[in-house]
């Protein structure tokens, strides 16, 4: 069986140096907020090339810290709208409407399966305040279009950045292409934890302050609570294991792109979409390699019976969802066909080459 993701042999590359962290937090009796979340903040503001980075417990309160942030800063107010992909994970909205916020859904470009930037002027009223873009499957997606509409409707840009750490626009990491991102280290992720985990990258000090506070029970000193926080904080954990990781995540984005690459050059066969290879290569982490086939059910169990481990990454779209039961009716048509289309390939730094070749040969004869 070629698993999916082999998150045990992930993180058997760097055993020895994890294991000394995670004694080094043992013996240090200090387990929440102490040195190795600092150093951890500090060397991922350095690498995002960001002013600030706070350590969170996850990555969905992490784009809620920010929504619940701009809100206590009078920057926003419960029913304002934030425009947000339709084919996104369920989290991208789940930290807007639970800020009492309006989640206004914006179809995809079928190319790159982000947001269509084209389509967002349209669904800009005088309620909408942000944009939240996600850098869906490890692609980047940012504009000076965006930018313009931005600046031009007085709206802030977040990015959901749970898939696409490391990738670039311009020369510029995504976590810094916005006003403030949320990243998520849940263990599958290119920085994956030994559990959840999360951040918020920003350069604005006193929105930095604000979710520093509201992420420990609304506290800005022991005691004395400022406003009605969460507890919501990167132990150490998940930092100590983090920093460790976050040496060799340049290197390990790099396998990912090699496996791709011979995806998208090698895999041959009429009823498969690929993904779109970025113009420049920086763009994407490949966090996931997402297929189509319009016969993607019996693919799917074509692999499976021959032992390639395949993911369906998301089979039903937000709009489809119980928790969204008001929007059952509405249509995205986009959204809906890639959601019925889409298969998600093993792609890992752990991932060999007789592997890759055993997956491209196998959908070659599907």
């Amino acid at each position: 069986m070629i698993k999916f993701l082999d998150l045990q042999a992930i993180n058997m590359q760097y055993q020895a140096e994890i294991e000394d962290s995670l004694l080094r937090v043992f013996r240090s009796g200090w387990y929440l907020l102490g040195n190795e979340l600092k150093t951890f903040e500090k060397n991922l503001s350095s690498y995002i090339g960001t002013a600030n980075a706070i350590g969170v417990a996850n990555g969905l309160d992490a784009l809620r810290l920010i929504f619940r942030a701009y809100i206590e800063l009078g920057v926003m107010e419960p029913g304002d709208e934030v425009i947000v992909p339709s084919n996104t994970y369920i989290a991208s909205l789940l930290a807007i409407s639970d800020n009492g916020l309006v989640p206004v859904l914006c179809e995809p470009d079928v190319n790159t399966y982000n947001i269509d930037i084209t389509q967002i002027e349209k669904l800009i009223t005088p309620k909408t305040k942000a944009i939240l873009i996600v850098h869906l499957y490890g692609k980047t997606i940012f504009s000076e279009q965006l930018v313009h509409l931005a600046q031009k409707y007085q709206i802030k840009i977040v990015e959901d950045n749970a898939q696409a750490i490391g990738a670039e626009w311009k020369g510029t990491k995504t976590g810094n292409l916005g006003d403030a991102a949320g990243f998520s280290f849940y263990p599958g992720k290119n920085l994956g934890a030994l559990g959840d985990g999360g951040a918020v990258t920003c350069h604005d000090n006193l929105l930095a302050e604000t979710i520093r506070a509201l992420a420990n029970y609304g506290s800005n000193q022991k005691y004395v609570n400022i406003y009605q926080g969460l507890n919501s904080r990167l132990d150490e954990i998940q930092a100590a294991v983090l920093d460790v990781k976050l040496k060799y995540l340049n290197a390990d984005n790099l396998i990912r792109r090699n496996i791709a690459e011979r995806y998208i050059q090698e895999i041959k066969n009429d009823k498969i979409i690929l993904p779109a290879a970025p113009e420049d290569s920086a763009e994407h982490v490949w966090h996931l390699f997402v297929i189509r086939c319009q016969e993607r059910d019996l693919l799917q169990k074509f692999l499976t019976d021959h032992g390639i481990q395949c993911l369906i990454h998301y089979p039903i779209p937000p709009h489809k969802q119980e928790a969204y039961k008001e929007w059952n009716n509405l249509s995205f048509p986009v959204s809906e066909s890639l959601h019925d289309e889409v298969l998600s390939l093993p792609i890992s730094p752990v991932l060999e080459k007789e592997e890759v070749s055993k997956i491209i040969d196998l959908i070659n004869n599907f």
